[in-house]
């Protein structure tokens, strides 16, 4: 008899952990399902949540890079773009994102939609440093904004097991502990760089010194640049897979940001190698726009500068009827 008795409380304790268990687990689904549910409502910028929300099944030119390629899609200049041209954009660039995070994003596009053509939007600080490439995919902001789907779990259990990504982020990810603890889960997902889109930026040579450190965190050592560059070549055999047209471009830049940009005719020899073997254009317009009036801040084209950009360059590549090489002046 007296053994009956510790082995009953042995067993009730155990129920009773069960449940609270069980009630916590629950609890935590409530939470996932009301912060994906967030996600849906605010969603804009995320480029997964572009491929995600997006009406179109194909689509003419997809934009690939960094905050740099962002404006291309600010305002009303996608839907200008199609009236002028009557072609479709979908732009997926997000700031500070390298060839690897680009890689998988242009992947779980080709899981759901097609394109017929490709933009790369090519910067330079994304190629030297894993700060732009491996570490952004735990990054907590574009996790707690990024919707959840099988697929993209699985893409990213691949890129841990095989390109050095942290596990941290498919945890993240996949518990939803980003989205469950974003402070700003109520408000819609814009970057700050939108809502400066109409300004005119004020020259400032502190301002480029501070940009050029946090672009540059590591330098431009070589062997980031040749990690990187293959990572852009298995992009472009991805696209030629997918049947698509790519088109390289750097865009312009102003000529104070420009003047400080390490080791750029280095990258420059090294870029146009790799497309040369994949056959792919380069259009380089860093110089094409070299007043600030054409930029918010420091190196981000504002309203105007988009504008210019069209009408002397861009659109001509994205109707077809630029030649395969140029470069802007």
């Amino acid at each position: 008899m007296d053994s009956i008795a510790p082995e009953r409380s042995m067993r009730t304790l155990a129920r009773r952990a069960a449940t609270f268990a069980g009630l916590g687990l629950l609890l935590y689904a409530l939470l996932f399902a009301a912060a994906e549910q967030l996600v849906q409502r605010t969603g804009h910028a995320n480029p997964l949540f572009r491929i995600a929300a997006t009406r179109e099944q194909a689509v003419d030119w997809l934009v690939l890079g960094t905050s740099h390629a962002m404006p291309l899609a600010f305002g009303d200049t996608e839907a200008a773009v199609h009236r002028r041209t009557g072609l479709q954009l979908l732009n997926l660039a997000a700031p500070g994102t390298g060839p690897l995070y680009n890689r998988f994003v242009f992947e779980q596009f080709l899981r759901e939609r097609r394109a017929a053509n490709l933009l790369i939007v090519a910067d330079a600080f994304a190629f030297y440093s894993p700060a732009w490439n491996e570490d952004r995919f735990a990054d907590a902001k574009l996790l707690a904004r990024t919707p959840y789907r099988p697929a993209v779990a699985a893409g990213l259990w691949q890129y841990v097991r095989d390109d050095g990504v942290s596990p941290r982020a498919l945890a993240d990810y996949t518990t939803g502990f980003s989205k469950i603890n974003n402070r700003d889960r109520f408000r819609d997902d814009h970057w700050e760089g939108e809502a400066q889109f109409e300004r005119t930026w004020r020259p400032s040579a502190s301002a480029v010194k501070k940009r050029m450190a946090y672009l540059y965190p590591d330098g431009t050592p070589d062997a980031a640049m040749d990690r990187y560059l293959a990572e852009l070549s298995r992009v472009l055999a991805l696209a030629r897979q997918a049947g698509m047209r790519v088109v390289v471009v750097k865009l312009p830049t102003p000529a104070q940001y420009r003047s400080q940009l390490p080791q750029e005719v280095q990258f420059d020899v090294a870029l146009g190698r790799v497309l040369r073997a994949a056959d792919v254009p380069l259009h380089d317009w860093s110089t094409a726009l070299s007043e600030p009036r054409f930029y918010f801040d420091s190196d981000h084209l504002n309203r105007e500068g988009v504008n210019e950009l069209l009408a002397r360059h861009l659109l001509a590549v994205l109707v077809g009827t630029l030649p395969r090489q140029s470069r802007g002046h």
